[in-house]
């Protein structure tokens, strides 16, 4: 029996539902070996390279790279040896079953059926297809719909990846075109062409119903100037502007931007996740003048170009260790507990807001947790980050502190149970301990608690810890 093998649509994590074909690297009938990149895959927030487990032949490419997504389990394509036959590979797609999956056993392994088109023109009476035969890329969907409803795809502009033709944009060519609907000419008062005036008066003269004919110019030998044509001007109830011809509106039209993928999904998941979890929020300030002044020493001996931040995600790991009821994931019923802090980053990248974790931080020293921090942030910005990388995390630091931004409440990343929202540094006015008036650098912090899984008590614990790290930070090298 030959060897023959089903690609199928991979799933990543439990929250994963569906994925897009980016890019093939390997073309239909290629031999592939082990370890090769055979395609990219895009979810919702991360673009994951798929390697070759075993060496074989890219026998049939069913789903070739689009932007339609495609179930978990759906088959994308069969591998084989080379000396296994088409009619082999016809019989075993035919009698290929998905894996049982809430989603592929739902889609028998095939795309989701296209949203119902939007309300038209009521069809002619049931006619049977037209067969269509191009040349030119077109989704099987969109081109079913055409051939069942006889619409000329040749006009159309594909609005998909490198001019592909979507099913929406077979349902807009079945749109009526509007009629025009005209409401006769402008109302404009003659003009005198033998009336010595500059073109910007005329204008003005025709926009306010004024005839030239008759009006004393001011200018050099006798021009109608603009200012001439302005002193007719009828005053209106609102005041003359200072400067200039009168104010007027111009047409302020929005631009429709609609959500990607990625902002999609986010939105989703933080109107969820604040809709679902019940925030409350502790606030606290830092001094960070120790904090920096052992940063530049660190920074020198250690041999890194550790920031801020990275202070802070140490600080965060060690208090989190010191609390485990805060070291939590929620997931139902069920508080999840850790015995060490992987620390989500809030970065973000040309996909929108991602967070890689920072795993078992609470281990690393500060040279360590900045080379993974630089690593991740890289990743991020070049769209590299892989399903491993943003896995899970039992906290989150979000810093917009380098905006400016002094204090922010942020949306609890689930099913993490806590994130800490970092706002900028600023000097303040203090007393100091002669009583004086002396300056001194604060950072804000603000933590955004579930309150089904921690307390307020132990919320409040935790940043206590967290501040003395930071305000005494040899401790962060103990």
């Amino acid at each position: 029996m030959a060897n023959i093998k089903p690609f199928c649509m991979p799933k990543w994590g439990i929250e994963m539902t569906e994925g897009t074909i980016a890019e093939w690297m390997v073309k239909e009938g290629e031999a592939f070996s082990k370890g090769q990149v055979l395609c990219l895959i895009e979810t919702a927030k991360i673009t994951n390279e798929v390697e070759a487990e075993y060496d074989a032949v890219l026998k049939r490419l069913l789903t070739p790279a689009s932007e339609e997504a495609h179930p978990v389990g759906a088959l994308l394509a069969v591998f084989a040896d080379a000396g296994t036959s088409d009619a082999e590979i016809d019989e075993f797609i035919a009698g290929f079953k998905p894996a049982e999956t809430s989603v592929a056993a739902k889609g028998g392994g095939s795309p989701p059926a296209p949203a119902a088109a939007p309300a038209v023109a009521a069809p002619a009476p049931a006619r049977p297809p037209q067969k269509i035969v191009t040349n030119r890329a077109i989704s099987p969907e969109a081109l079913k719909l055409a051939e069942a409803e006889g619409v000329d795809i040749e006009p159309i502009e594909g609005s998909g990846r490198n001019g592909r033709i979507t099913y929406q944009d077979v349902v807009q060519a079945m749109r009526p075109e509007r009629a025009a609907s005209f409401k006769g000419s402008a109302a404009l008062v003659e003009d005198t062409p033998e009336a010595f005036a500059s073109p910007l008066a005329r204008r003005i003269a025709a926009q306010h119903g004024i005839a030239l004919a008759g009006i004393k110019g001011t200018g050099a030998r006798g021009r109608i100037s603009k200012a001439d044509v302005l002193a007719l001007v009828k005053p209106t109830t609102a005041a003359a502007p200072v400067f200039g011809a009168p104010f007027e509106l111009v047409a302020n039209q929005p631009q429709v931007q609609p959500f990607d993928k990625v902002r999609k999904v986010v939105a989703k998941r933080l109107t969820e996740a604040k809709q679902t979890i019940p925030h409350f929020y502790l606030r606290v300030s830092a001094s960070v003048d120790a904090l920096m002044d052992l940063r530049k020493t660190a920074n020198l001996v250690l041999g890194t170009k550790a920031s801020i931040n990275d202070y802070i995600v140490k600080a965060v790991a060690m208090a989190l260790v010191r609390h485990p009821d805060v070291n939590v994931q929620v997931h139902g019923d069920a508080v999840h507990s850790f015995p060490h802090a992987d620390v989500a980053i809030a970065v973000a990248s040309p996909k929108g807001l991602v967070t890689p974790i920072v795993r078992q931080a609470d281990r690393m020293h500060i040279a360590q947790i900045a080379a993974t921090t630089r690593a991740l942030i890289d990743k991020a910005q070049a769209g590299k980050l892989g399903y491993e990388d943003m896995d899970g995390g039992t906290f989150s630091v979000s810093n917009l502190g380098m905006f400016g931004i002094e204090q922010f409440d942020a949306i609890i990343n689930p099913p993490q149970g806590a994130i800490l929202a970092v706002g900028g540094v600023n000097r303040v006015a203090v007393e100091a301990a002669n009583g004086d008036i002396a300056f001194e650098s604060r950072i804000g912090l603000t933590m955004s608690v579930d309150h089904r899984a921690i307390d307020g008590a132990a919320g409040a614990q935790f940043l206590q810890t967290l501040k003395g790290l930071l305000e005494a930070p040899e401790g962060l090298f103990a």
